[in-house]
C-alpha cells in the first residue's frame, strides 16, 4: 500500500497534468471550487502528512 504522501504526490502531478490538458482548457465551469482550490488542498495535505506520525493515531496502534 503506498503511503499518503505518495498517494498526494501523484494527485499533485496528476492535477497539473489536467489542468495543462487542452480539452479541460477549454471547459467553462460555474462553480465555487476551482483547480487552484484543489492544488492548494493537496499543498496542504502534503505539509501537514509530512510530520505525521501514524502510531500516535487511535486505531493504529492495534
Amino acid at each position: 500500500m503506498q503511503s499518503l504522501s505518495e498517494l498526494v504526490e501523484q494527485s499533485q502531478q496528476l492535477l497539473t497534468q489536467i489542468r495543462k490538458h487542452p480539452q479541460f482548457k477549454i471547459l467553462r465551469f460555474d462553480c465555487d471550487v476551482t483547480a487552484g482550490d484543489v492544488a492548494q488542498f493537496f499543498n496542504t495535505l502534503q505539509y501537514s502528512t509530512t510530520d505525521l506520525d501514524l502510531s500516535r493515531l487511535e486505531g493504529f496502534n492495534e
